[in-house]
């Protein structure tokens, strides 16, 4: 009980969940960015009404999860200097370049331009709005990298030196910090990991109108989009999984032996499918397991050998001196179970669904529809799921919406937990980066009040958006239709500086 209260603990237990809490936000915002830009692209382009309206209620949900994501980042940085000050004096010449340069550059992006979205529909010529939401998307890409790139010098630190002097980690080489291999495996497999969820995100709500038969014509653009989004991001993202995968391996051998809950190294090693690991004995009490998968995974070879847990803390304390170097076995292995689980769920879901719901010119002519009615889901040349199956088919695909919400959550808490006891991998071990003049009651009274305030948002979340994805898109106006041709606009919505929200 005691160390379940320590201030270690709970300063462990704050940063986690304001981390995933902060990260169900973030994919989709850098998705939804993209997305929305191409809808608005296809609408410049083509003139179609359908993508307009289209643009306009992602645009809304969009904004609803930036101002999420923005409050909930904010929090998070502010525990540097509350509950990890000695983390932040010791790495803060290296950790916060990267974060200065988010702020600085991909941050500026963001607000700049995403407030010329909202307050230019009626201002700006329409290519030049078009090419504000572009900016954001960037933005949000640019964000993303650089924060990247910051955990993955934790993950593997390069670029600095210790000054023994001052006691501190002091850089010497930021574009070897931005460029290393492990930022940029990590930047792959989080970007394409997010176009998942977003893909996902506009499945599941495009499937619950068409379910209901309401907003067709839209519904049926989004959700092709959608299916099209989750399948190709679904590859990469399985592709740069495997890349990071490799990365890890050669970097942090602990955490991949952690992942299948290896205990002895060998060859051919095994990919469990199920495991249960007794810790104080060092072995598996029961496992089901495939013969040279992790081998393949880790080397590219059925073959390799894979150090196991017990190898790699044995070497670990010969090289860093006595101590326990191991993480909490049953969290990481399956954490990565569910990672991978529900990811490639989703994937299944959008190609069972690309197929399911095939161009016209695929089907026979009695199984074709128009562009304001339901698609028929087709499996066979000829013949269209019946009803039960058909329905069966829109609830999975609406369950969808949540699957890379819950893989992208694993996925951080096996990167994270899976590199304990380190907080900086080989450099600096998590007891020691803790504030040391932060109480128990200091650190618990403010987890409590954090979590609190998030259920809170959470649940204004949640309404914000259910209110909004319940209304479907909205009618276009006149001025809708008739877009400035110079920036500036005329004087029609003077009085209404919001006229995106109405």
């Amino acid at each position: 009980m005691e160390l379940a209260l320590a201030p270690e603990t709970l300063a462990r237990w704050q940063f986690g969940i304001t981390t995933v809490y902060h990260f169900l936000f973030v994919p989709l915002t850098i998705s939804l960015a993209g997305l929305t830009a191409g809808l608005q692209t296809a609408w410049v382009r083509t003139g179609k009404e359908k993508y307009l309206r289209a643009t306009k209620f992602w645009g809304k949900l969009f904004l609803i999860n930036i101002a999420m994501g923005v409050v909930t980042g904010i929090v998070q940085e502010f525990q540097f200097g509350m509950n990890w000050s000695d983390y932040s004096r010791f790495v803060g010449d290296i950790f916060g370049a990267p974060l200065a340069f988010e702020s600085l550059i991909a941050f500026f992006f963001e607000s700049t331009f995403i407030g010329l979205w909202i307050f230019g529909w009626d201002k700006l010529p329409k290519k030049i709005h078009l090419a504000c939401i572009w900016m954001v998307s960037i933005g949000t890409i640019l964000s993303a990298y650089f924060i990247l790139a910051a955990n993955s010098w934790m993950q593997h630190p390069v670029g600095y030196k210790i000054n023994k002097a001052r006691g501190r980690a002091e850089l010497t080489d930021f574009w070897h910090v931005l460029t290393q291999n492990t930022a940029l495996a990590q930047a792959f497999h989080t970007l394409t990991a997010s176009f998942l969820t977003g893909g996902a995100f506009m499945v599941g709500i495009a499937a619950f109108h068409l379910f209901r038969k309401k907003h067709v014509s839209v519904m049926k653009t989004s959700l092709r989009l959608g299916l099209v989004t989750v399948a190709i991001a679904g590859l990469l993202t399985a592709i740069s999984g495997d890349t990071l995968g490799k990365v890890m391996f050669k970097q942090q051998p602990m955490k991949m032996a952690a992942a299948e809950a290896l205990w002895d190294g060998q060859n051919s090693a095994p990919f469990s499918v199920f495991a249960y690991g007794d810790v104080s004995k060092g072995h598996n009490t029961v496992e089901l397991s495939i013969p040279g998968i992790l081998s393949f995974l880790a080397d590219d070879n059925f073959s390799s050998y894979v150090p196991g847990i017990n190898d790699t803390n044995k070497a670990e304390q010969e090289k860093y001196g006595p101590g326990d170097y191991r993480p909490i076995i049953p969290v990481t292995f399956w954490a990565f179970r569910w990672m991978i689980g529900f990811g490639m769920a989703s994937f299944a879901i959008g190609l069972v669904g690309l197929w399911l719901t095939r161009k016209k010119f695929m089907l026979p002519q009695h199984l074709r529809v128009g562009d304001d009615e339901v698609p028929h889901l087709v499996l066979f040349k000829n013949k269209a799921l019946g009803p039960t199956l058909t329905k069966w088919y829109w609830l999975i695909a609406i369950w969808t919406l949540g699957f890379p919400l819950i893989a992208n959550s694993w996925g951080w808490i096996f990167t994270e937990m899976g590199r304990q006891p380190w907080v900086v991998y080989g450099v600096l071990q998590t007891r020691h980066a803790v504030s040391p003049g932060v109480s128990q009651g200091e650190v618990l009274t403010s987890m409590i009040v954090f979590t609190s305030l998030y259920a809170i948002l959470a649940v204004i979340e949640v309404k914000l958006l259910v209110k909004y994805i319940k209304a479907g898109p909205p009618e276009l106006t006149e001025a809708d239709l008739k877009p400035p041709t110079r920036i500036g606009g005329d004087s029609r919505d003077a009085d209404k500086p919001m006229a995106f929200s109405y």
